[in-house]
């Protein structure tokens, strides 16, 4: 306001200075291009291409873990060891490494507890918890160092030699306990039913943080709203459990013959073959101890896999167990498989969990991008839902739509931002939004429940709010009320504009599985998404990414006038803008005859103004004009969308 402020005085000084200087000027025009100018600096270079590409030099570092762990299901405790082999493919030297310690988040003094409100929220944690750390050391070729600073949920581990850059290694290993959080932020905990305790776990291991060519580290503390962001690599990590515990976790287990007695492992194998879910341990045999590998003592259980950003996994011995064979496009396979209580059994419940989670799985690889593990595991915790690589948790007592939409939805993350690795810490509309997206069509094509994101003109109420907040808010910034629009829904309707309004379905499909594809494993910025959009979508959309994904304003598009030319021969209609967000206008033209046509005006006629008019040649009179017929736009003010009505001409 500043700025444009000192803009009119001096365009004053200036015309005043010309009226007394006798120099005549012609009238200056306002026009609209800075609707339609860029935003933000989208500009490339050698790491990231302004076609939206990683650049010639765009690099990554890399985070290998193996980690062994052992849970106490009577301490509520899991105590582990674990070594993290650190490449450093930047151009930096790297003296030293961050990491996340995100189960210092529960502790009484923690930056989240003291940032939770007195009321709580959906983030609230358990304050009792929090890493013991021992036996660090930090390896550089022959050095070791055991020099780290904790801070909340971060930890800073130094080496004697700097990480040489473009490919220099190091390790950092050291020991960690904590006791298991029962209310662990809607993300991870513990949950007593009648047969035990289920153990939801995730942010489970110290984790490296991610340098990169935007920020450097990346060391934003784990508040609660703000969610993670990782680098890739391979894990090998296996977990310690009483004898009677059923495991899963990210990735593939190794050792399934140690693990599972032979009828489990026979009845998998029939699993990975059959298009119907087939039990794995049944509800009957929950307590039977024949059905375990062994009777006594404690089994490991030994998973492994490549190329992802996270793992977690689940554990207890009142898992009812059931998988069926995913059918990826490309021929291969993978296996769909579900754990969960006997309070959880029904076909209205998780008895249909394994076949939603197959049909969301195949469904998203054959529209959008393959699914790249072996296994698709849903869990039934205390967990409104959260997802992981390979894994989901998700709310226990959920049923019918409820159930489908959780289990659609995490899975959905696999390719935002498990994939695609967004930093979610900050831009929450890149996973949530992008995932909200195409739920919504696979919930299309499942075709049992309804799928509501079309429905766009239901949230007016919010979008006329005056709290609402943009987008590009950070999730730990932005109010509670507000997140389900800025991270998911907007966001979502924001591509569902582009795709069905804006692009159409062939051009958006083009340029949207060029973009997973393209950043499949990397770390795009959102300047990477809006560059390969209009790159491959072939349209200039700053105007539109402007707008509805950096500012707050609505769509209001309006019918000012329609009145006939002097010769009779045609309509002069006059549309306006009267929202903060341009967009083509579409028409349903209705004749006098009973016939109709459908009319678009391109985006460019706001860049001159807000009011436009175009001449409709017609030899019968048209008695209803209609913005938006397929009532796709969230027109905040549909009142001014039509003209005038059917009885408009009398005989």
């Amino acid at each position: 306001m500043k700025n444009k402020s000192l803009y009119q005085k001096s365009r004053i000084l200036f015309f005043c200075f010309l009226a007394f200087t006798g120099i005549s000027v012609a009238q200056v025009v306002e026009n609209n291009q800075g609707e339609f100018s860029e935003f933000m600096n989208r500009t490339g270079n050698r790491y990231r291409s302004a076609s939206g590409v990683p650049g010639p030099d765009y690099w990554q570092n890399r985070v290998d873990y193996k980690i062994k762990a052992t849970l106490d299901d009577q301490a509520h405790t899991l105590t582990g060891q674990i070594t993290i082999n650190y490449t450093n493919n930047s151009p930096d030297a790297l003296p030293f490494i961050w990491l996340y310690l995100e189960q210092n988040r529960f502790t009484e003094n923690s930056r989240g507890t003291l940032t939770t409100p007195i009321g709580g929220n959906r983030y609230v944690g358990d304050t009792d918890g929090g890493y013991e750390i021992t036996n660090l050391q930090a390896k550089n070729g022959r050095n070791t160092s055991t020099k780290h600073i904790i801070t909340d949920t971060r930890m800073q581990v130094w080496f004697n030699e700097p990480i040489k850059a473009n490919g220099g290694t190091a390790s950092v290993s050291m020991d960690f306990k904590y006791k298991i959080p029962e209310k662990g932020m809607d993300r991870m905990g513990r949950l007593d039913v009648e047969d035990g305790t289920i153990y939801a776990m995730a942010q489970w291991y110290p984790r490296a943080a991610v340098y990169d060519d935007i920020e450097g580290w990346n060391v934003e503390p784990y508040l609660g709203a703000g969610e993670f962001y990782l680098d890739y690599g391979n894990f090998d990590y296996q977990i310690t459990a009483p004898y009677n515990h059923i495991v899963v976790g990210s990735g593939q287990l190794e050792n399934a013959s140690q693990v599972m007695s032979a009828t489990m492992r026979n009845r998998m194998e029939k699993a990975k073959e059959s298009n119907e879910t087939v039990f794995i341990v049944k509800p009957e045999e929950v307590n039977d101890a024949s059905i375990r590998a062994k009777q006594s003592g404690t089994l490991t259980w030994h998973f492994t896999m490549e190329n992802s950003r996270d793992v977690a996994f689940a554990s207890s011995k009142a898992f009812i167990w059931d998988a069926a064979k995913i059918d990826l496009p490309s021929g291969k396979k993978a296996l769909a498989q579900s754990v969960y209580p006997k309070e959880s059994v029904g076909s209205h419940a998780w008895s249909r969990s394994t076949e939603y989670s197959k049909h969301s799985i195949e469904n998203y690889s054959n529209r959008w991008y393959e699914y790249p593990y072996p296994v698709a595991t849903n869990v039934a915790a205390d967990i409104g839902g959260m997802e992981y690589p390979g894994l989901n948790f998700c709310r226990w007592t959920s049923t019918e739509a409820g159930l489908w939409g959780v289990t659609d939805h995490e899975f959905g993350h696999n390719w935002f931002p498990m994939i695609v690795g967004t930093n979610e810490r900050r831009y929450a509309w890149m996973d949530e939004g992008f995932n909200t997206f195409i739920n919504y069509y696979s919930t299309l094509d499942f075709g049992e429940y309804p799928a509501g994101l079309n429905k766009t003109r239901n949230l007016t109420g919010w979008f006329n709010s005056d709290t609402r907040e943009g987008i590009d808010t950070y999730p730990d910034v932005t109010n509670l009320r507000n997140l389900g629009m800025t991270a998911y829904r907007k966001p979502a309707i924001g591509l569902l504009l582009l795709r069905e309004y804006i692009l159409g379905p062939e051009r958006f499909d083009n340029a949207f599985k060029s973009y997973i594809k393209t950043w499949a494993y990397k770390h795009p910025q959102p300047a990477d998404f809006f560059n390969h959009m209009e790159n491959v979508g072939g349209e200039n959309l700053s105007w539109f990414f402007k707008n509805w994904f950096y500012g707050t304003g609505n769509i209001d598009l309006a019918i000012e006038s329609v009145r006939q030319n002097e010769e009779k021969t045609a309509f002069i209609v006059t549309v306006a803008n009267k929202g903060g967000v341009p967009m083509p206008v579409k028409m349903k033209i209705t004749y006098r005859d009973g016939t109709s046509e459908e009319k678009i005006l391109p985006v460019e006629i706001w860049q001159r103004g807000d009011t436009w008019s175009f001449l409709l040649e017609t030899d019968v009179l048209p008695t209803s004009i209609e913005i938006d017929p397929d009532k796709v736009l969230p027109d905040v003010n549909p009142s001014n969308d039509a003209w005038p009505g059917p009885n408009f001409y009398q005989d």
